[in-house]
């Protein structure tokens, strides 16, 4: 996701090396790329709690120091600078990897592998990984999923891209050793990381299923046993600051649910805001008055608000009343379950990255957020916008729904990006920001 730091693992030539990638990020209009490291080099350690270690205690300057989300990696726990499979890469065995066949698993690990690859010579300035790439634009190929390598002359144009790589990989990977560095780190944080994620490992072992015991429940338990919710808590003491997100479980005496008006989170590129939506026979009305939305930076001001305006469309609600009531004397509480929360900030520059690099379940959310604003607005260019027979749409359908066996959308993905981009400015421009 656009803004993260993301922890990653490079299968080099003397082995793993365990390091963090901060994708593109937009500060002070300037786009952004970094891994960790200074000047240089590139920090990579041999294992995580070596990585973890270094994270807590190093107060030396480094690339991601001032990165806007770099306070909040210091606070991790251990076991969540694991990467994920979808950042581990084994680069060391790229070129067995694409002397393989092209299914669609091999050409998507050579896809992350190239792209990763190409993302560190650029970053690092490595002349040598520039000149591979830009030299070779066949490997652009791979960015296209299964389309190209159907047929005689797709297995033809495989080949070829392998034989490439066995020709210059070597040097692509020496490139990279070459930057490779491995900073000290405090042994007493080492110990103390290899501890957490021992118990980490230990605590999620005992939570895996034992698939010899039988399990009892009923479905309906378990379908709310799996429902994860948020809840937002009001901060007495900040009443500029948007409430803090607690996970919870939902509840069936829920008060939102039994009115049927949900809470929702949006975060657009000046911060975060609450607001309220329902349905009334499947038409999105929002806490807003003539398609424009309400939105607020804190539980204390959505309440007085609440309690105090009647000058909105809510009001059409039958059970309006009971959140009028609730607001008034006080008893009104929060809940925003992951479902309704919208992070807008980042999804066009994943979108110029291509399908592969975007959050699907992000995309999907703020399409359904897009889509109800411009219904609640009356305003059917968005629908328009969207709709799958437009490259745009063609695109969100793609990366939201993947399927090796469909055709993909070919790059570039520019006009796909600001045509996004639009839909999220038009709506921004929609909200009305209440203090």
């Amino acid at each position: 996701m656009a803004g993260d730091i993301v922890p990653i693992e490079l299968g080099l030539t003397d082995g793993n090396a365990y390091t963090l990638w901060a994708p593109r990020w937009r500060e002070d209009d300037e786009e952004w790329e970094a891994f960790l490291g200074l000047e240089d080099d590139l920090y990579g350690f041999d294992d995580v709690a070596h990585l973890v270690g270094y994270i807590r205690t190093t107060d030396e300057e480094h690339d991601l120091v001032d990165h806007p989300a770099w306070p909040t990696v210091v606070e991790l726990q251990g076991d969540e600078l694991v990467p994920d499979k979808r950042h581990t890469y084994d680069l060391v065995g790229v070129p067995e990897l694409a002397a393989d066949d092209p299914t669609p698993e091999n050409i998507a690990e050579l896809e992350d592998a190239l792209e990763i690859v190409r993302t560190l010579g650029e970053v690092c300035e490595l002349n040598t990984i520039t000149k591979f790439f830009n030299g070779n634009p066949i490997l652009g190929a791979v960015t296209a999923g299964t389309r190209n390598f159907v047929g005689r002359d797709g297995q033809d144009l495989w080949v070829r891209i392998g034989r490439l790589i066995a020709k210059h990989w070597d040097g692509v990977i020496d490139a990279l050793d070459d930057v490779l560095a491995t900073p000290e780190v405090d042994e007493a944080a080492v110990v103390a990381a290899e501890a957490e994620l021992a118990a980490a490992a230990s605590a999620e072992d005992e939570d895996e299923p034992d698939d010899d015991l039988d399990l009892v429940g009923s479905d309906d338990d378990s379908d709310d046993d799996d429902t994860d919710a948020r809840s937002l808590v009001d901060d007495d003491d900040d009443d500029t600051e948007a409430a803090e997100l607690l996970d919870g479980d939902i509840d069936e005496d829920d008060f939102w649910v039994n009115v049927g008006i949900d809470p929702i989170q949006i975060t657009t590129s000046d911060g975060e805001y609450l607001s309220l939506r329902c349905y009334l026979d499947d038409e999105p009305i929002f806490l807003g008055k003539r398609g424009s939305i309400f939105v607020f930076p804190s539980v204390r001001s959505i309440t007085r608000f609440l309690a105090e305006d009647d000058d909105h469309d809510l009001t059409r609600v039958s059970t309006f009343d009971d959140v009028r009531a609730a607001a008034t004397d006080g008893s009104l509480e929060f809940e925003v379950y992951e479902d309704n929360v919208y992070v807008l900030p980042g999804l066009a520059e994943d979108i110029a990255d291509g399908p592969r690099r975007v959050d699907g379940e992000q995309l999907d959310l703020a399409v359904e957020l897009l889509l109800d604003a411009g219904e609640y607005a009356d305003d059917d260019a968005v629908a328009d916008a969207l709709s799958s027979t437009t490259p745009l749409g063609w695109f969100i359908d793609y990366a939201t729904n993947p399927d090796p066996k469909r055709l993909a959308p070919s790059p570039p993905f520019d006009n796909e990006s600001e045509a996004f981009r639009a839909l999220v400015h038009d709506f921004e421009d929609r909200i009305d920001r209440k203090a």
